[in-house]
């Protein structure tokens, strides 16, 4: 293979994932980050921020509606929403489509994603930030939930992976901020890296929101571009009765929004959150009160 024609993700140091450059469309560097954009034959146009794989045009439906609609179905009377990052727009797409929502808040620290996104990957947004409900701020998340006085019924965190300034938003404070910007019953989620290969910063973030939320749990989505393993999501949330909405409840809920979806349904919904045994025996070994029902 022509090595010249060939990209390797730089996440781990001992092994990781290449793509074959097919073409690239977009190679630079903003105020905050290096920032590469190219086609490859398999997953299509695909971005690439300091080294590491964010998104592609392929697959990214599935964290996109994972990090969504699981949320908004189990409250299922949300009406503020904040989202923490997100510059690709496909967080903001997916909570769009929900009628009932009042107000969106998006906080991206860099608008030349943003800007590089609606052009290279339109279908992320899909146009979303013409929605009249939508509120755009550039700043950094973890600033704005320090100072913002607003309360949500749902944070969506959507960070990077925990280096560069995406480390803010997996420290302790950043977490007791977004408790502190919900309403009662509020929920928050966030992307928490895939265990197999990010063990440590996914109990840690763990260990953490557990001091917070009164019902700390670990969800999963098996999605291909990120590589080692099935994708953890992280929920935090005081009313416990919200993450056990039975079948029955949640089908209902689906059918009257009269929403369709690529990867989430109500069996998803409720089996994402049976996680595999090595999962539990790590959580179990690092004194995590976690109970696996």
């Amino acid at each position: 293979m022509d090595q010249k024609n060939t990209w390797h993700e730089k996440l781990y140091c001992h092994l990781g994932q290449y793509f074959t450059v097919d073409e690239l469309l977009y190679k630079g560097k903003t105020d905050y980050q290096n920032v590469m954009i190219f086609k490859n034959s398999i997953f299509g146009k695909i971005l690439v921020i300091d080294d590491i794989v964010q998104t592609t045009e392929k697959d990214e439906f599935i964290y996109h509606e994972m990090l969504t609609h699981l949320p908004i179905f189990a409250h299922n009377s949300i009406e503020s929403v904040l989202i923490i990052g997100g510059g690709d727009g496909g967080i903001l797409r997916e909570v769009c489509k929900h009628e009932h929502i009042r107000n969106i808040t998006m906080v991206e620290i860099d608008q030349k994603i943003i800007d590089l996104c609606n052009i290279f990957f339109p279908n992320h947004s899909n146009h979303a930030y013409e929605d009249s409900r939508v509120k755009l701020i550039i700043d950094d998340g973890f600033n704005f939930t320090k100072i913002t006085k607003k309360k949500f019924d749902l944070i969506i965190s959507d960070s990077t992976d925990p280096v560069n300034y995406g480390k803010n938003l997996f420290l302790s404070e950043f977490y007791y901020n977004c408790k502190n910007c919900l309403h009662k019953n509020g929920i928050f989620v966030a992307q928490n890296g895939v265990f197999f290969l990010q063990k440590n910063e996914t109990i840690s973030s763990y260990k953490i929101l557990n001091k917070i939320f009164y019902d700390t749990r670990l969800y999963q989505a098996a999605i291909p571009t990120y590589y080692g393993g099935i994708m953890i999501f992280a929920w935090g949330t005081d009313n416990i009765e919200l993450r056990k909405q039975s079948l029955t409840t949640l089908q209902s809920r689906i059918k009257h929004t009269k929403l369709t979806f690529n990867y989430y349904n109500s069996k998803i919904h409720i089996s994402s959150f049976y996680l595999p045994q090595y999962i539990l025996n790590e959580l179990k070994n690092s004194e995590n009160p976690f109970i696996g029902e």
